[in-house]
């Protein structure tokens, strides 16, 4: 069974200043998503779930959709505040949206396979796409002898950080046999110097090691991740009850309960690929340059299809 790509497009962009997941980074217009979706075609991923906001769906289709249309099976699913698990309900006064964790989870209904979540304002590279789609042809839907597992694409933390402020990363730790232990999320992360430091939830300054791997959101599932999505949006929505704030529900977070509190298996893959991405405004024209040099360089035809 081919996997399928969930596309988390329904992010406001409140650092970036705007709608970036639809913002021309390549030579002839491309999205950052273009070159998403790109890959994973041809790693073999047998159909696209975009998430996205009901706001901007027509635009979104005729930006990004109508050209992946024509290539695989596409699906939208729309992120909704008041898409919740039964008992949960939106607090007076919310206006920002639940989190990935609650974007994933919206998806339920649409995906029957495993599948792999990436943000669309990302770039993750060619092997960390065929990585995802081996291990969940390998081990995604379980067997004798292979119990099914999820899967996180693990980059180098100093490689992520950006040069315009503070981003928010997710360390993992990782056993002798590759499985994630643990996973935290860290707000604030920027560089200092050769690499980095933040702030910790007691308010001290911590600085990096520099050997940290970092979680970007490029996470492969199988089914078994819906329920325990639901469960942690349960919890999170109970201490909204209790003391509603701004937070939002992240995957790390869910992803990072379920292995500590449910044994849950995660294998970290590492990858050689570079990410990029576009936390900050002032991000946008290095991100064009990377992608006008691997043009440049043969590793994307331009235009990235043809000439739709």
């Amino acid at each position: 069974m081919k996997p399928t790509l969930v596309t988390l497009a329904a992010g406001l962009g409140s650092r970036y200043g705007g709608l970036k997941q639809m913002e021309s980074f390549g030579p002839h217009g491309e999205t950052l998503m273009d070159y998403t979706l790109h890959d994973a075609l041809a790693a073999g991923f047998a159909k696209v779930v975009f998430v996205i906001r009901r706001g901007f769906a027509a635009d979104f289709r005729a930006v990004v959709g109508r050209k992946v249309e024509k290539r695989v099976a596409v699906d939208y699913v729309f992120q909704e505040m008041e898409e919740l698990p039964p008992g949960c309900a939106v607090p007076a006064a919310r206006a920002k949206p639940w989190g990935t964790a609650h974007a994933v989870w919206c998806a339920r209904g649409r995906v029957q396979e495993p599948f792999c979540c990436a943000n669309a304002d990302d770039y993750y590279g060619k092997s960390a796409f065929r990585a995802v789609a081996e291990h969940l042809l390998r081990s995604g839907t379980g067997g004798a002898g292979h119990p099914p597992e999820h899967c996180i694409v693990g980059y180098p933390i100093l490689q992520t950080l950006s040069d315009h402020g503070g981003v928010a990363r997710a360390i993992c730790e990782v056993d002798e046999q590759g499985f994630l232990t643990s996973l935290l999320e860290r707000t604030g992360v920027e560089k200092s110097g050769e690499t980095g430091k933040y702030v910790d939830e007691t308010g001290h300054v911590r600085f990096l090691a520099g050997n940290e791997v970092v979680s970007m959101n490029m996470m492969g599932f199988t089914l078994a991740v819906f329920p325990q999505l639901e469960s942690g949006l349960v919890e999170f929505f109970a201490a909204q009850k209790r003391a509603p704030d701004d937070s939002e529900c992240l995957l790390p977070m869910v992803v990072g309960k379920v292995v500590k509190n449910e044994g849950a298996r995660v294998r970290v893959l590492p990858t050689a690929d570079a990410w990029f991405g576009v936390t900050h405004a002032q991000d946008k024209p290095g991100a064009i340059e990377r992608i006008r040099a691997m043009v440049e360089r043969g590793e994307y035809p331009s235009p990235i299809w043809g000439n739709d």
